[in-house]
């Protein structure tokens, strides 16, 4: 295998833009209310809807990647995407906001199982580690760029166009995939044919118990980073008192942060193969950084080199993650596995907006930083149970080869 000049960039890019996509209600949030006539639980329905669309499907668009080709499929959620949000953004209605959330959501379901599909296939082993960091990196800044961007938008014009803007993006890194003879040369799909000899993956392999650890893994992973992302201001401003200003700030650091140690967490994932280890003690570290947080009043400056750390941990483990699934996927089946295990974001990301924003509705915000650590702690020691299984099956292998 070799790599594929403009394969990388093009996926990159495509992360990038979901990314940017599902930050996008996030972002506009104190906007909407008044802009769709609707209270925050009604916005919050449409945010719920969007996982858990994504949750429902996103199994079936694994199997799908591999079915019809990964690069097919990535360009179908690029159209359909960002055709959902210029349907918000020329239809502002509530209904249209349910239904551009929903389409938006199978769209959001295509992303992970047809990127890594790509990247697991067509990447030279000895730079996937640096591919998949790279790949994530652009995810990362995806979500990191769209509140300043899309509330810049919304304010100098109206949300209507903010989601138009977010639309443009999308529609412009589809037609940078398509156009044949740009700067990011077109990569053709991966063909589902098996090869001659090789058996054909049933779905019980695709359930084995090191799928389904890395499935929860993953919606541990989305409680843990999800409740700093979307309350962590909010449980500043109330719990510690922090000026908006600052808790924004504060977040952009751990926003930035995570995307730039994603680049670090890159050139571990290529230089160990204790992917686990990794993971685990970057998140051990994020885990106690978190209850400084929840039992500490940090002074401004203070709180934002302490986000920042636990944003740049939270982002290294990111490579070592990807690393864990390929590991278990069985050898043609990236897509599906990828996609059966991304369903554990969508699961999380489904779970945790009741259960913090609860915490909030009670009075205590600092349960918002507490529940993080405890879901973090909770990721180590999966994360460590995992690297033991994965020794196991090296140990094993070594063996049978040893006795052939």
């Amino acid at each position: 295998m070799t790599l594929r000049i403009g394969l990388l960039p093009q996926v990159a890019a495509a992360h990038f833009v979901s990314h940017l996509h599902i930050m996008v209600l996030a972002a506009l949030f104190p906007l909407l209310p008044a802009f769709f006539q609707v209270d925050y639980v009604e916005l919050g329905l449409a945010l719920s809807l969007f996982n858990i669309v994504t949750a429902l499907v996103q199994a079936p668009m694994g199997f799908a990647v591999d079915r019809f080709g990964a690069m097919r499929l990535l360009r179908a959620a690029l159209a359909l995407g960002s055709s959902s949000l210029l349907l918000i953004a020329v239809a502002p209605s509530y209904f249209c906001l349910l239904l551009g959330m929903g389409l938006a959501g199978v769209a959001n379901a295509i992303y992970h199982p047809a990127d890594y599909a790509l990247l697991s296939r067509h990447i030279d082993p000895a730079y996937i580690g640096k591919a998949f960091s790279v790949h994530t990196f652009a995810g990362f800044l995806g979500a990191a760029v769209a509140p300043v961007f899309l509330l810049s938008v919304a304010v100098a014009s109206t949300p209507a166009m903010a989601f138009a803007a977010a639309a443009l993006v999308g529609f412009a890194t589809l037609a940078v995939l398509w156009v044949q003879g740009s700067a990011l040369p077109q990569a053709t799909h991966v063909q589902s044919a098996t090869p001659a000899g090789q058996p054909t993956v049933g779905r019980l392999a695709l359930l084995s118990p090191m799928v389904v650890s890395l499935t929860v893994l993953f919606v541990l992973l989305n409680l843990s980073t999800g409740a700093i992302e979307k309350f962590s201001v909010a449980a500043l401003m109330q719990g510690q008192g922090v000026a908006l200003n600052w808790a924004n700030s504060a977040l952009t650091a751990f926003l930035f942060a995570s995307a730039f140690g994603v680049l670090a967490g890159g050139t571990l994932a290529d230089r160990t193969q204790r992917h686990g280890v990794v993971a685990a003690s970057a998140f051990a570290l994020a885990t106690l950084l978190m209850m400084l947080v929840a039992s500490a009043r940090l002074n401004e400056p203070a709180l934002l080199v302490v986000l920042g750390v636990t944003g740049f941990l939270t982002g290294v483990i990111a490579p070592s993650r990807d690393m864990l699934v390929r590991a278990a996927a069985p050898k043609g089946a990236e897509g599906k596995t990828f996609g059966i295990v991304s369903t554990g974001f969508n699961i999380g990301g489904t779970l945790g907006p009741v259960g913090f924003g609860w915490l909030l509705d009670q009075g205590h915000p600092t349960g918002i930083f507490w529940g993080s650590a405890a879901f973090m702690g909770l990721t180590v020691a999966v994360t460590l149970l995992q690297e033991r299984a994965l020794a196991n099956n090296r140990k094993t292998r070594a063996l049978q080869l040893t006795y052939k």
